[in-house]
């Protein structure tokens, strides 16, 4: 079987594993965050943070629910660093220094998972379970409970409440995201991924010298790194490292992991909404950009310049062996079109245009699915866009499930989408015109801009990625990339959220016969259309002084 076919039939098996588990997923997420019922191990939480699971919540409410759960979560992180020095299970490391402990903890509470350090060589086992594994649940959970909320206010009329942001951030941990991770940390578990509290062994010699390895809970990181699109990996080779993904099928378990919350989501907003067919539109457009970013990628790796690539049977710098080619593609589209950042190939060294695919998925917003909760809402407010683009071409107010979409509403989508441009742009700038910065940066040339370009697009759209090359465990990144992880976050939340709220307190519009109906194959090809012009409009003449050049002139 040749390394097309192969990653062909990967590509038709993942698929048919995503459509089998969207429809029972999808609705049981919906009846998880519609249920009146509390679990007792719920009540139990409840009870012990003092909130009243029960009591409806406003927009600004809510997002205060958001920014202090956050923030002590950040605090946590920060001081768990900080101590683990003097922490049992520490494996001897020292305590991570001030700037690092800063970043590690804005990267894993915002779901970004950006890693400026060796994971292997940094973090003893408390602070990998105590302070990351726990951030891997609960920051994934935070952005479902956005995501709801949004739903919510196309769903409710003549309200201000959107639900309890503490009942939807316990609902969507307890009962989505632990008992579906314990099943895939089994499964990897049974294929080879380690799972032990072991010290540092001596396993053999390299290069003249004593290689070492140390153990941890790695399957147990592994599924909800990948089912939360976390991607901070035990192992600074992340998902291409052995213990992690040991093989091709756990390889094809965890993109399906990456992949199944946020497109059945788009079932859960149909349900919650009256209208699945509302969620097949969204899960439409969604599944259109993933496949059409996949088969680029494949297309420009599969591709054979001289004679080292054909032997090879496609572009093999920095791929692993045991997943190829076709398996690598459609991991690297996968994480970076989610906010997931975990790799099982380095992109750095992919061909000059698949490394530029790569960001272009990052750029469009991950939310080709995007990532959990964070991909449906960032899609929605592109839904809100496209609507109102075209009441302006027939010269009607536009409207969107029922809800007028007015200048409130279009200032709140309109400054959601210029926010992570703005940051992605500035810091890759200032990085840029600055002395120091580019001493980071490995290569020369658009090479060398694409790493710097690479590092703020996968920090300010919450992905953490790397592209590889640029040493960014200094001050500057450290903190430039914590600051841009942090604002490019929360302040879209915000906006949604006062999206959400403005919503629902309207009154609904009965449909006419001038609706644009928006569950249409019509309404999702325009939708396709705003979200690549948009996004090009933006951020090519970034793109063509990095990948685009690099890919030409190779």
């Amino acid at each position: 079987m040749g390394p097309v076919v192969a990653g062909l039939l990967q590509l038709l098996a993942l698929i048919g594993a995503l459509a089998l588990a969207y429809i029972p997923l999808g609705n049981y997420m919906a009846k998880v965050y519609s249920s009146r019922k509390h679990l007792r191990v719920e009540k139990w939480i409840y009870k012990a943070i003092g909130a009243n699971p029960d009591a409806e919540m406003t927009w600004p409410a809510y997002l205060r629910g958001v920014l202090a759960f956050s923030a002590v979560s950040v605090l946590f992180l920060y001081l768990l660093q900080r101590l683990q020095g003097v922490l049992p299970g520490s494996m001897g490391f020292s305590s991570v220094n001030p700037a690092q402990s800063f970043n590690t903890a804005v990267s894993f509470v915002t779901n970004t998972n950006w890693q400026s350090y060796y994971g292997e060589q940094t973090m003893g086992h408390v602070v990998q379970t105590a302070g990351l594994a726990v951030q891997n649940f609960v920051s994934a959970a935070v952005g479902m409970a956005v995501a709801v909320a949004l739903v919510r206010g196309f769903a409710r009329s003549r309200t201000g409440e959107l639900g309890n942001f503490w009942a939807d951030l316990v609902r969507g941990t307890v009962r989505v995201l632990v008992p579906v991770a314990a099943v895939a940390a089994v499964l990897l578990v049974s294929c080879g991924a380690i799972q032990n509290f072991s010290g540092i062994h001596e396993v053999g010699q390299f290069m003249g010298g004593s290689q070492q390895w140390n153990g941890g809970a790695v399957a147990s990181q592994e599924a909800i790194k990948e089912l939360g699109t976390n991607g901070g990996g035990y192992f600074n080779a992340n998902a291409a490292h052995p213990f992690e993904n040991p093989n091709a099928f756990t390889n094809l378990l965890e993109i399906f992991l990456i992949l199944v919350i946020p497109f059945s989501l788009t079932r859960t907003f149909g349900v919650m909404v009256g209208s699945v067919k509302q969620g097949y539109a969204i899960l439409a457009t969604m599944f259109t950009i993933w496949l059409g970013f996949t088969a680029l990628m494949m297309w420009t790796e599969f591709a054979h310049h001289g004679p080292a690539l054909q032997a090879a049977g496609g572009a093999m710098e920095g791929k692993e062996t045991r997943f190829g080619v076709g398996a690598s593609s459609i991991f690297a589209v996968t994480t970076t079109l989610t906010s997931t950042g975990a790799v099982d190939s380095f992109h750095s060294s992919f061909t000059g245009l698949g490394g530029g695919i790569t960001m272009l998925g990052m750029m469009l917003g991950e939310i080709a699915p995007g990532g959990t909760g964070s991909g449906l809402f960032g899609m929605l407010i592109m839904a809100v866009i496209a609507v109102f683009i075209a009441g302006l071409m027939v010269g009607r107010t536009p409207e969107y499930l029922g809800k007028k979409i007015g200048g409130r509403e279009m200032k709140l989508a309109a400054c959601y989408i210029l926010i992570t441009p703005a940051l992605v742009l500035v810091f890759t700038a200032a990085s840029m015109a600055l002395p120091t910065p580019p001493h980071s940066m490995l290569n020369s040339g658009a090479h060398g801009f694409s790493e710097v370009l690479y590092a703020f697009t996968s920090a300010s759209n919450n992905n953490g990625s790397a592209f590889a090359g640029l040493n960014a465990n200094t001050d500057w990144y450290n903190t430039m990339t914590g600051l841009a992880m942090l604002l490019g976050r929360f302040l879209p939340m915000v906006f949604v959220l006062a999206l959400a709220g403005s919503l629902a307190e309207q009154t609904p519009v009965p449909v006419t016969a001038g609706t644009l109906r928006t569950e249409k194959p019509l309404f999702t090809g325009l939708l396709v259309g705003a979200i690549l012009i948009i996004t090009g409009l933006t951020y090519f003449p970034a793109l063509a002084l990095g990948p685009l050049a690099e890919g030409l002139a190779s």
